[in-house]
């Protein structure tokens, strides 16, 4: 759990490059077992500085390993960020699946959960982007599971939850699942702990996000 790790900073002029990112989620978010500089939100926030001159502040990062869609509507009420940023990303609802919580719930709480993320962006719904969740039933561990092939059907399920709501409040949807799935045949997009995604595979989302964000500023 990294949860306030990452300092907030004040909102800065853009002519200043200081643009302030925030990303919400869970383990995915937060990097479980890849180094701090492997996460995706710091990857994709490096890559627009570099490529494109668009430069942050340091991400903040709201996330832990084991968060449902509960959990981080219950930790946004407790840290209440300062918004606006000018990128809020969200990516949520792994922990749904693996729990066998409620479908029905999750769509609740993820459009509660984007309501705040578009408030926290200054309202703007093309300054959000939704990231779909990826299939851990690639990896060693959702393979050793009972049945990964209904594990896939059901993530599938929940992202057209988040993908719905994505289009009902005209926010940005990225899709990292099909992605994900490659990690089936390449051992190198899954991290040391058999469980979670490498540096590689995050390097991969950030690529995919780069023109979505890059968009944001245009």
């Amino acid at each position: 759990m990294v949860l306030g790790r990452n300092r907030a900073i004040p909102s800065a002029d853009p002519a200043d490059s200081g643009f302030r990112m925030l990303a919400l989620g869970d383990s995915y978010t937060i990097g479980e077992s890849v180094p701090e500089t492997d996460r995706y939100p710091i990857q994709a926030a490096k890559k627009l500085c570099e490529n494109e001159h668009i430069c942050f502040t340091h991400p903040e990062i709201i996330a832990a390993t084991g968060w449902t869609s509960g959990n981080l509507l219950a930790a946004l009420s407790s840290v209440k960020p300062a918004g606006p940023y000018h990128v809020v990303t969200l990516l949520i609802g792994v922990n749904n699946q693996f729990q066998g919580l409620s479908p029905y719930e999750y769509k609740a709480q993820f459009t509660t959960l984007l309501q705040k993320a578009i408030a926290l962006a200054g309202n703007l719904p093309s300054h959000v982007l939704v990231l779909s969740i990826p299939d851990y039933s690639v990896t060693p561990f959702g393979r050793s599971k009972p049945g990964p092939a209904h594990i896939s059907v059901q993530i599938d399920s929940f992202n057209i939850i988040n993908r719905q709501a994505a289009a009902d409040y005209n926010v940005n949807w990225l899709d990292v699942t099909v992605e994900s799935r490659k990690a089936a045949r390449d051992a190198t997009l899954i991290a040391a702990d058999g469980l979670h995604f490498s540096g590689k595979e995050y390097g991969i989302w950030a690529r995919l996000m780069e023109p979505i964000l890059k968009g944001m500023f245009r």
